[in-house]
């Protein structure tokens, strides 16, 4: 072999090599979540992201053979993200809507929650969402409580960006109430005991899915199979068992 065919096949072989380091690795997903959002997703006293929907999709991706790279990002910024396929998907106790449904995919859903009125633990004049009527009531931005606040009539609206926020102006008494998914009012009334508590029953119904680019049905067909195995095999209750507070 002459010099040059040997200089050529290695500037080829170096190429290559740094091509194939370049290139994104086939199975990893992109995966963003709000970690503000205990008992689904928070931020520890490590730093690290944990919570309910965070174990669930880590067994998933272990299950379907992928791997994550998460995204901690604000909710209405992830649900943006998700319409126009900046992530793979999103896992973030997000409700399957109609409308959501029209510019994203969803897995099966893997949860029942509802919504609940938080307010402060000593107030005896809101017992339900019906004695919100021209009171000031806060709920995160992008959320189905954020909806159901602007239902109610003569309501002051107050949004969030994060629902850790809302519930500290709640306990400052700077706003009178907070709309938040069940589990999630469930998590921050009993990180605040003597503060906190639930007014009234839980309403407006509704399932937790997560969420993937309208692109990558492949992915929700592989989350889906890897779901229900976990359901079957009863690694999802076990899972509810140790991260939620449903009482």
């Amino acid at each position: 072999m002459n010099r040059k065919a040997f200089f050529a096949i290695s500037l080829l072989v170096i190429l290559a090599a740094i091509l194939t380091a370049c290139a994104p690795a086939a199975n990893k997903v992109t995966v963003a979540t709000d970690a503000t959002f205990p008992p689904f997703e928070y931020v520890d006293e490590n730093k690290n992201i944990v919570g309910f929907d965070i174990d669930l999709m880590n067994e998933i991706a272990k299950e379907a053979g992928f791997e994550i790279e998460w995204v901690n990002v604000p909710f209405d910024s992830l649900l943006a993200g998700m319409a126009t396929c900046q992530y793979d998907a999103a896992a973030a106790a997000i409700s399957i809507l109609p409308e959501r449904q029209a510019q994203m995919l969803f897995s099966d859903p893997y949860l029942d929650a509802g919504l609940v009125v938080v307010v402060q633990d000593g107030n005896t004049t809101v017992k339900s969402k019906d004695d919100l009527v021209g009171k000031t009531v806060a709920a995160q931005l992008g959320t189905t409580g954020e909806i159901e606040a602007q239902k109610i009539a003569n309501v002051n609206y107050k949004p969030y960006d994060s629902y850790d926020l809302a519930f500290l102006d709640l306990m400052n008494g700077q706003i009178d109430a907070v709309i938040a998914d069940n589990p999630v009012a469930l998590g921050f009334v009993a990180a605040n005991p003597g503060k906190l508590k639930t007014a009234g029953p839980v309403f407006n119904s509704e399932q937790y899915g997560i969420a993937i680019c309208n692109t990558k049905s492949d992915l929700q067909t592989k989350i889906n199979a890897a779901l229900k195995s976990l359901v079957d095999s009863g690694v999802v209750s076990q899972l509810a068992a140790k991260d939620l507070t449903l009482q």
